[in-house]
Order: C-alpha cells, then sequence, then structure tokens
C-alpha cells in the first residue's frame, strides 16, 4: 500500500517541480529577448534529477525573436545535463545556469528579418570588420558607412552600403558566397564589388577568412533564396 500512493504522489511532485521549471526557464528566456511571438519549452526529467538541480534534457523552439537587434525568424534548439539553481528557483527567486551549456539546433533567418537586424551593434561590428578587411583604406579614411540592405540568394549574398564622406558618396554593391572551412571557421569567397567611384576598387581582396571561437560548431551554413540558414553547436556561458 505504501508503494501504490509512492508512485501516486511522485507524478504529482514531478508535475509541480516541471511547471516551476518551465516558468522559470521561460521568463529566464524572456528576459534575454525584447521580442519573441512564440516560445515553446519542453523539460524532460524524473523528479530527482530536477531536485538535485540537474536538467537531462529541454528543447526549446522560438519564432520572431529579437536578440540584441537582431531579428531571429525560427530558433530550434535543445541541451543536454544543464545544472541550474533548483533551491533558488523553487523559492521564487531568477533561474541561473551553473555550468557552460552546449546547446544544439537550427537557426533560420529570412531576408526580410536580416534586414531588419541592421541597425543591431553585432551585426553592424561584423559587416564594418568584413569591409575594413576587403578595403583597408576605408579604416584609413575613417568614412561612415550606412548599410541599406541585403539580399540572399541561392549560392550568394548581396550586401548593398553607402560610404560618406565630405567629398562623394561611394555607392557599393558586393557580392559573395559563404564556405565553411571548418566547424568554427568562415570563408567569404568569389568576393565582387562594384562601386560609382574607382578609387573604392583599390586593394579590394577576392577571399576573407573568419575564425569564430572554440565556442562554436557549425555544421551548417547555407544561402536559399531568401533565406539563411545555420545548424550547430554553441556554448551558453553562465
Amino acid at each position: 500500500m505504501q508503494q501504490n500512493n509512492s508512485q501516486t504522489r511522485n507524478p504529482n511532485k514531478i508535475r509541480i517541480v516541471t511547471n516551476v521549471l518551465t516558468t522559470a526557464l521561460k521568463l529566464w528566456l524572456r528576459a534575454q529577448v525584447s521580442q519573441v511571438d512564440r516560445l515553446e519549452v519542453e523539460i524532460k526529467a524524473s523528479d530527482r534529477q530536477l531536485l538535485s538541480g540537474c536538467i537531462p534534457f529541454v528543447s526549446i523552439v522560438a519564432s520572431h525573436a529579437v536578440y540584441q537587434g537582431l531579428h531571429l525568424t525560427k530558433i530550434q534548439i535543445a541541451a543536454e545535463n544543464i545544472r541550474v539553481n533548483i533551491g533558488s528557483v523553487l523559492k521564487g527567486q531568477p533561474l541561473k545556469l551553473l555550468d557552460t551549456v552546449p546547446v544544439v539546433g537550427e537557426l533560420i533567418q529570412t531576408e526580410e528579418d536580416l534586414n531588419a537586424s541592421l541597425s543591431a551593434t553585432l551585426l553592424l561590428s561584423g559587416l564594418n570588420d568584413a569591409l575594413v578587411k576587403l578595403l583597408p583604406e576605408q579604416q584609413r579614411k575613417s568614412k561612415s558607412v550606412l548599410w541599406q540592405k541585403i539580399n540572399l540568394d541561392n549560392s550568394k549574398a548581396v550586401l548593398y552600403a553607402t560610404l560618406i564622406d565630405e567629398y562623394q558618396p561611394s555607392h557599393l554593391e558586393i557580392a559573395m558566397g559563404l564556405r565553411l572551412l571548418s566547424s568554427h571557421e568562415l570563408q567569404l569567397q568569389d568576393i565582387q564589388l562594384q562601386s560609382n567611384t574607382a578609387s573604392s576598387l583599390e586593394g579590394i581582396e577576392r577571399e576573407l577568412y573568419f575564425d569564430l571561437g572554440s565556442d562554436v560548431d557549425i555544421q551548417e551554413l547555407t544561402l536559399h533564396s531568401g533565406k539563411l540558414v545555420c545548424r550547430g553547436r554553441i556554448n551558453v556561458n553562465p
């Protein structure tokens, strides 16, 4: 009889702790983004694991999220063996990660959302760094850059920008392909640049390389017509 009572109580305990953790995780995720249309969280764990602060498996699906100005069309990710401050969460305090969590999944970004992200510091920093490598004279002259739009094709991306100075603005059209050299090394290849000023074409490189760091492990980075798809792993640090 005691065994049956124990089995009856355990599901309730699991549901209560799971609901608390799911709510806390959703609140934590919503705090990371300024906007999200849909957010689904699924936790798979036993009551013993949850109460010890270990979550064996979590899957998250989000659509139309905005993270630090980046508009992300769809994210579908999963993580294993997550350690959190469960004691504090059960007391109503915010959830915190206790260790680095490797997260695997897929990110889809449409051309529309990519263009909506052109004012985001993270994207602007990457674009400006690429432009300086592409045109070293851009850094010497310290021209301001206005990124206007990005078009995505099946095999290439086309970026449109204007370099503004006191004499004559330079309108740039930069076409390039993307290639993964390794899980954390990206190559921009077959770069073609058109400009209304011949001086903008001086010293142009045809290939650029970027090391994305050891926290990144990209398995796929594909350009489709109007869409970018990325699959891989990234470490989320506490």
